[in-house]
């Protein structure tokens, strides 16, 4: 990790904030604790514990790895159903398959990103590929879930996929810090991704003793999330580490030209370690009630047991013809799935 990289002395320069500008203080820190998905592939769940109105736009986000696997180890999903938001799959290490019932599908590695708007419903799923199976090898990656607002809940689905050298690289204005901008725009830097909802979804990797200063949309709230190093966050330097999310506060009061995200990677990081690699996001808060149950984010119950019954009745999409199956799998005749 970091599967993209960049000389940061040839890329555009963020700027520093201006004289008397006050950064974001830092309303909370938390560790992520563990657990296991699909197939059995360990996560960290980055929101657990956060209460949703301080994530808004976003519900869910889920560390995959990292872990190196033996041969055979390899897992990832079945096909699952989803309804009401968007899914974004960002792969630092490792590769995955997807493939949804809506046409969509890929191989997703090495700083790739995959997007799905789930939005009015759609089935799909992410494996690793057979030779990765029996290989083995590094696996490293996040899911993020971002909400879609009640008009835009039943849009069409739609599948966007962003390698890894699309993204926009900039650098701090020290040259310490390497940002890989993938969806919406730090300082008129735009990302490829496109996006229902506004929001800007970054990657930073800060050597040691490097600061980071990023502007920031005043209406926008404001997450960062380490993936591996050690650093501190906000003018206040809260200390922060592999696994911990941070919450920045509301927005500078009055909003300024100035308002700004501040992070610090420690002189010193572990052995395995060499920066602090870090994803921040952020987004304009949705505000409207969210019914939230298993894949479905909704807005009311009905609208949850509604997408169940559809779910149930076929109506959120079919598994097409020779697609994708966990590895160890096989279609019936039927079309159903069945283990070997």
């Amino acid at each position: 990790m970091p599967a993209v990289t960049a000389d940061t002395l040839s890329l555009p320069r963020l700027p520093e904030p201006v004289a008397g500008a006050a950064g974001r203080p830092v309303a909370s820190v938390t560790a992520a604790p563990s657990g296991v998905e699909g197939e059995g592939f360990p996560v960290r769940r980055a929101f657990a514990g956060v209460p949703l109105e301080a994530l808004d736009p976003f519900i869910h986000m889920d560390q995959m790895g990292a872990v190196d696997y033996g041969p055979g180890e390899p897992r990832g999903t079945d096909w699952h159903p989803h309804r009401g938001f968007e899914t974004v799959t960002y792969i630092l290490d490792g590769t995955f398959e997807h493939q949804d019932s809506h046409g969509g599908g890929g191989l997703i590695t090495d700083g790739a990103t995959q997007w799905m708007t789930a939005g009015g419903g759609i089935l799909h799923i992410e494996t690793p590929p057979e030779e990765l199976v029996v290989s083995g090898g590094l696996f490293h990656g996040l899911q993020l879930w971002v909400n879609l607002p009640s008009a835009d809940k039943m849009t069409a689905p739609r599948y966007q996929n962003l390698e890894g050298e699309q993204a926009t690289l900039l650098a701090s204005a020290d040259g310490g810090a390497l940002v890989r901008i993938i969806a919406g725009d730090v300082a008129g830097h735009t990302g490829p991704g496109s996006t229902h909802t506004p929001i800007t979804f970054l990657h930073a990797t800060v050597a040691p003793g490097a600061r980071l200063h990023l502007p920031w949309r005043p209406d926008f709230n404001a997450l960062a999330y380490v993936l591996s190093g050690s650093g501190r966050a906000g003018s206040e330097g809260r200390p922060v580490g592999e696994g911990d999310l941070v919450v920045f506060g509301g927005q500078v009061n009055p909003p300024s030209p100035g308002d700004h995200l501040l992070l610090r990677a420690d002189e010193r990081q572990g052995s395995g370690t060499p920066n602090l690699e870090v994803v921040v996001l952020g987004g304009q808060p949705i505000r409207e009630a969210i019914a939230w149950y298993g894949p479905f984010v909704m807005n009311t119950r009905a609208e949850v047991m509604q997408a169940v019954d559809d779910y149930q009745a076929g109506r959120l999409g079919v598994i097409p013809a020779g697609a994708l199956m966990p590895h160890g799998r096989v279609h019936r005749t039927d079309g159903e799935p069945r283990v070997n």
